[in-house]
């Protein structure tokens, strides 16, 4: 029996996770729903349904696990605590400063309903909050350090589209290489944000905008832009299409620390990522904890959960007997 899976919202997030389910085959896609109009949808998988999500109402016995693929500034706080009443649930929440609050609803909603409800699932936070933890228990005296990028941010580009005379924009994040040598080198340096990373703006400009407003308006943006060093180059519509259509991410998580009576020995622990599609590589992620949702309330367990709390086997398709013979 296949582990029938429902993803509500089909852009760049909902094609990964559909995307990831295809490549896992204990899993079957039931289901897309949206809050469009389902026949301006087209999904790539045959023979799957869309759906207004009005129909969540009554799907609870079709459906095993619902991916939510919201936003995280307006989305998922309201839609994953009132799915989480209806279905086991995963999310990709990732506003770090409020996911003690976003866990706290979820948790309630599920546990009065039976269900499990997994959030923040993804690289960051997700498989780095799994390193930062892995590494912060086997070095207890060190600093931890992440690094993002070089990649395209979702948001900040979004922050850039939204200036008035901007048609288009794509927004890297970049590590300073001396920062990432200095880290990686066990220097252990203390470091601003300035410091670490950079940020470079490719814009597309509507005709007759003023290029030096929108230049300082991204530069001086408070919590964007304002604290790190910034690039703004103007291009083309098609230099934009040629050139950055893709969304590449990545990035690294080390801790750097030190071991002995004197602590004379330094150690270094790095996880990184190489990622040419954020979307699908979170996508992939989100199918892993989706499989462990279902696992862990087959076995009777309720409540919001996060990556800290699953099991590895939980998360994989083998057999316990296979993962000690193979991985361990």
């Amino acid at each position: 029996m296949k582990i029938r899976i429902g993803i509500l919202g089909y852009g760049n997030l909902g094609k990964g996770v559909e995307s990831a389910v295809a490549q896992n085959p204990d899993m079957e896609l039931a289901a897309v729903f949206t809050r469009r109009d389902p026949g301006s949808v087209q999904v790539r998988t045959q023979g799957v349904r869309v759906l207004s999500a009005d129909a969540l109402k009554e799907m609870k016995d079709q459906i095993d696990v619902l991916v939510i693929c919201g936003g995280s500034a307006t989305d998922l706080p309201v839609q994953t605590p009132e799915y989480a009443a209806l279905y086991n649930v995963v999310d990709s929440f990732d506003t770090h400063a409020r996911i003690p609050e976003h866990f706290a609803k979820v948790d309630a909603a599920a546990k009065a309903a039976g269900r499990i409800g997994i959030i923040s699932c993804g690289w960051d936070p997700g498989m780095f909050s799994l390193n930062r933890l892995y590494a912060n228990c086997i070095l207890p005296e060190g600093t931890d350090y992440t690094f993002w990028g070089k990649g395209v941010s979702q948001g900040h580009s979004d922050a850039v589209r939204r200036i008035e005379g901007v048609k288009d924009a794509r927004q890297y994040t970049i590590p300073v290489p001396e920062a990432l040598e200095a880290v990686r080198s066990g220097k252990n340096p203390e470091l601003t944000t300035r410091q670490k990373h950079t940020r470079e703006c490719f814009v597309v400009a509507k005709e007759g905008a003023d290029l030096a407003r929108i230049e300082n308006e991204i530069k001086t943006m408070p919590n964007y832009f304002a604290d790190y060093d910034t690039t703004v180059h103007f291009i083309t519509e098609e230099e934009m299409k040629r050139d950055h259509s893709g969304l590449p991410h990545g990035g690294c998580v080390i801790r750097t620390g030190v071991t002995g009576p004197e602590k004379e020995h330094k150690h270094v622990i790095e996880y990184s990522l190489k990622l040419d599609s954020n979307p699908e590589f979170t996508g992939s992620v989100i199918a892993a904890c989706a499989r462990a949702a279902y696992r862990m309330n087959q076995e009777g367990m309720s409540g919001c959960k996060t990556m800290f709390d699953i099991a590895p086997a939980y998360l994989s398709p083998k057999s316990a007997e296979e993962l000690r013979a193979h991985l361990l």
